[in-house]
């Protein structure tokens, strides 16, 4: 059997002996596509190229691409492991003609790898053709069927519409006409009861598209329009999990190789067989197919986080979690052990994967402890909403405040309710749900109309590294509609704007023509073009105008972008090499730095990462900028490179005598400029990364200046010229009168006991308590358990204010718990809904708070009629 290591490989050299340059995977998360939160087609990372934005360096070009398909159009999440070929994260073999070959050599070669190098069998593959579309004025496409009637028979050349057979970036951009090849994986004997062709495109699990030819011709419209492309390109697409499936002659993706042993590793943790049980064996499914999601996603980069591409990873490892919780009853963190097999099976073709282990498993083992005490805080929250529902249905806006706002997974809370004999008001559920999606799709929509082209210019210039002013003329301009507010996008055929990236903002600042001057609040980057953000468009548009960055801005950004090298440098000398840049935010105000490492950093640490740096500020280092450096020649230099970036041939590298990066951002001629610098904030953001947060320049004198004032003002209040000695006074003097405190608390709850004891009722052979009293929770906790260590008889429920919150306790003697089945953690919630509050604990005490205390009599009356009932 072909291995799929062995069936990447051939793949790759076929391309590259057809003249193909073999380009690695792009990182899975995007970061420069303001369109794209991840890669979810080979494509992606060409867009500039097909756009036209980016000049063709290699006309033909192939890879297997790390792709991600969990959001927006192309969403298979709720498929995965529940059939046998969608998946989150998947492999796209590809190869592109950017302008080269078209359709007679893509169809060509298609064939001759799968029916020659691979050898698969002529009369199990079907293709399909585009059979026009009225709508769009566009015709079947008959040069496609030419070629392929040249190698396969007519009756397996099958016509595909619109939806399947026409592919489209987006809503805009470029589209054309595709051809699909599918196979027909079903055994010879179901072959022969009916025609594969039959089940070409019917979601059929052994009748599925392994390779998508398309051939893009046209550009669409705002209007939905469509317009001829000035160069052909060719884009194809080969889903990698299926071809090893149609390869290795199994009927599922999950029994090949490249899932079976994370599913025997599955299987082996959790003591279960792969096989015997259908809930079992898709959760093994999903765990096996989430994993290679996740630990992709964080070696590009992205941590699980609460928003954004974060979000969605946390998302899928919580469905995974999920699951083995459920299906597999792994109640301790466990997925984080599979990395070890999938590093054998792909850290050798993706070297991320390799170098990254350690963060990956962490980072995995944290999240999955992190959600299993969600999910045992949901519990808790359902259980109390159960023990106020009334009927046998729970009201859909519960189940969706479990699911929005406590993180607890909605199919789990059906299974409880199954379990229990109930359901949840799906309607009621479902409204919430549309309603929250309606918020977001209102927040978040745009409408963005096509360019208004007013001079052809091949590329737009960036002279922002050596100008602050130049003369620019604009070469394109649209509208960008947003609920809240109309702005406009500007190109110019050479700009001084710094575009948004590599952490750092954009630049601000003004385009300027005689009496119209037009402010430029933010610059951006969208697939090569640089966009400049503005509320108005410029009045003279065929004319030059001067366009000026705000040098302040601009300088303060470059002071906290190279104090960051510098800061990345030094974490590295004082922690060790295993940090590693995981994120950064550069502005004129602070700077952001996200590193690798695995424990908090000691104050004496962080004082030796400031000396570091400020010792390069006093030295004043100028500034080395290595321009258009080859990539071998930049590795070769020792420059620090990041994972999860998408690098060109040639890169920049700047240089503070041994700090060597690979950056596109602005930087200061000298260090000296930036002036001091100073950490502000050193925190954990995730399991294994810490954040710094630091200020420099007039930010940091102005720090210095407010610590100073404070000091003053520390020692003006206390009267004291050595304020240490006087706030180490108060704190000792506060000591002695909170002892005082307890131990007048411990007298008055002394003479409470005996009182509130002999109030005691007797009902039904207990001594029942119940008494409002003015102690602090803690104090009534202490009297309480004296009265359970000393009677076996005792149920004593006692009420506080303090400081306007109400609270209960409730203590049950042990015998009484045991005989007569009392609860005091369940008995407590249902008692708290008298102070709208909740609460919990053990059986034999409870507490709660809550917010209203008038309720506290209620609950005091309620308590009585519980304990009295026969």
């Amino acid at each position: 059997m072909i291995s799929s290591q062995e069936i990447r490989r051939k793949f790759l050299l076929f391309f590259s002996e057809k003249g193909h340059h073999i380009v690695p995977s792009a990182p899975m998360v995007v970061k420069d596509d303001p369109t794209l939160m991840f890669t979810n087609a080979g494509m992606n990372q060409f867009k500039d190229l097909i756009l036209g934005n980016a000049a063709i360096a290699n006309p033909r070009v192939a890879d297997t691409q790390k792709c991600l398909r969990v959001s927006g159009k192309h969403n298979d999440l709720e498929e995965v492991g529940h059939d046998t070929y969608h998946h989150t994260m998947f492999e796209m073999l590809g190869n592109w003609s950017f302008g080269d070959y078209f359709k007679e050599e893509a169809i060509a070669w298609a064939w001759e790898l799968l029916t020659e190098e691979f050898g698969l069998d002529k009369d199990r593959l079907y293709v399909t053709v585009f059979e026009g579309d009225e709508e769009d004025g566009l015709e079947m496409d008959q040069d496609a069927y030419k070629e392929w009637e040249k190698l396969v028979p007519k009756e397996r050349i099958l016509m595909g519409n619109k939806k399947d057979n026409f592919w489209e970036m987006g809503d805009q951009g470029p589209c054309g006409p595709s051809s699909e090849i599918h196979i027909d994986l079903r055994s010879d004997e179901d072959r022969k009861k009916s025609s594969g062709a039959d089940l070409v495109n019917q979601d059929h699990p052994l009748v599925v598209e392994i390779w998508n030819l398309v051939f893009m011709e046209f550009n669409r419209k705002a209007d939905a329009s469509l317009v001829r492309l000035p160069k052909k390109h060719v884009d194809t697409g080969m889903g990698f999990e299926r071809l090893c499936m149609a390869l290795q002659g199994v009927q599922s993706n999950y029994d090949t190789d490249i899932f079976k042993p994370l599913i025997a590793e599955i299987a082996k943790l959790s003591g279960t067989k792969y096989g015997a049980n259908e809930q079992q064996d898709i959760a093994m499914r999903v765990i096996a197919d989430h994993v290679r999601a996740i630990a992709f996603s964080i070696s590009d980069g992205q941590l699980p986080s609460n928003n954004g591409a974060g979000y969605v990873i946390r998302r899928i490892l919580r469905r995974a979690s999920r699951y083995a919780f459920t299906f597999l009853n792994q109640k301790e963190p466990f997925i984080y052990k599979l990395i070890e097999v999938l590093d054998y099976q792909m850290g050798f073709f993706f070297d991320e994967l390799r170098s990254q282990k350690d963060l990956i498993q962490k980072v995995i083992q944290e999240e999955e402890a992190s959600f299993l005490r969600t999910l045992e805080q949901g519990l808790k929250r359902l259980d109390q909403y159960l023990s106020e529902t009334k009927g046998k249905e729970l009201s859909g806006d519960k189940v969706f405040e479990l699911y929005d706002t406590f993180g607890f997974p909605t199919d789990l809370t059906e299974l409880i309710l199954r379990e229990r004999g109930m359901e949840m008001n799906r309607a009621q559920y479902e409204q919430e749900l549309k309603a929250q999606k309606d918020r977001s799709r209102s927040a978040a929509e745009m409408l963005t109309e096509d360019w208004m082209i007013l001079l052809e210019d091949e590329k737009e210039e960036f002279v922002g590294f050596d100008y602050l002013e130049t003369s620019v003329t604009v070469t394109r301009y649209r509208k960008v509609k947003t609920k809240k507010k109309e702005l406009f996008q500007l190109a110019f055929n050479l700009t001084p704007f710094y575009p948004e990236g590599g952490g750092q903002v954009g630049d601000v600042g003004y385009i300027q023509c005689d009496d119209d001057k037009v402010r430029i609040l933010d610059t951006k980057k969208e697939n090569n073009l640089i966009v400049h953000i503005t509320e108005s468009l410029p009045m003279y548009p065929k004319r030059e105008y001067k366009a000026v960055v705000d040098s302040s801005s601009r300088r303060r950004s470059a002071n906290n972008h190279s104090a960051t090298h510098l800061l990345h440098q030094a974490l590295r000398e004082v922690l060790g090499d295993h940090v590693e840049q995981r994120g950064s935010l550069v502005n004129p105000d602070h700077l952001r730095f996200d590193f690798s490492h695995f424990q908090k950093m000691t104050e004496e640490e962080i004082k030796k990462v400031e000396d570091f740096v400020n010792l390069r500020i006093r030295k004043n280092v100028p500034l080395q900028e290595h321009r258009s450096v080859p990539m071998s020649a930049a590795k070769d230099m020792g420059a620090m490179m990041l994972f999860g970036e998408k690098y060109g041939d040639t890169v920049r590298v700047i240089q503070f005598e041994d700090s060597l990066e690979l950056c596109g951002g602005t930087h200061v001629p000298s260090t000296g400029q930036i002036g001091h610098f100073k950490i502000v904030s050193e925190g954990a953001i995730a399991a294994g990364i810490r954040r710094v947060e630091a200020i420099t320049a007039d930010k940091a004198d102005a720090y210095f200046r407010d610590q100073e004032h404070l000091v003053q003002e520390v020692k003006e209040l206390l009267k004291s010229q050595d304020p240490l000695k006087s706030i180490q006074q108060l704190r000792d003097e506060n000591h002695r009168m909170q002892r005082q405190i307890e131990s007048l608390l411990a007298e008055k709850a002394g003479g409470l006991k005996n009182e509130l004891f002999d109030s005691a009722v007797n009902v039904n052979g207990i001594r029942l308590i119940l008494a409002k009293i003015d102690l602090d929770p803690g104090s009534i906790k202490n009297l309480v358990f004296e009265w359970k260590k000393e009677h076996s008889d005792v149920v004593a429920v006692l009420g506080t204010v303090q400081n306007g919150k109400p609270n209960i306790s409730l203590m049950i003697s042990d015998s009484l718990v045991s005989e007569r089945d009392w609860n005091a953690g369940k008995i407590i919630r249902e008692l708290a809904q008298e102070i709208k509050g909740g609460g919990g604990g053990q059986p034999f005490f409870a507490s709660a708070g809550g917010k209203e205390p008038g309720g506290i009599d209620r609950a005091l009356e309620k308590a009585k009629d519980l304990f009295s009932a026969p």
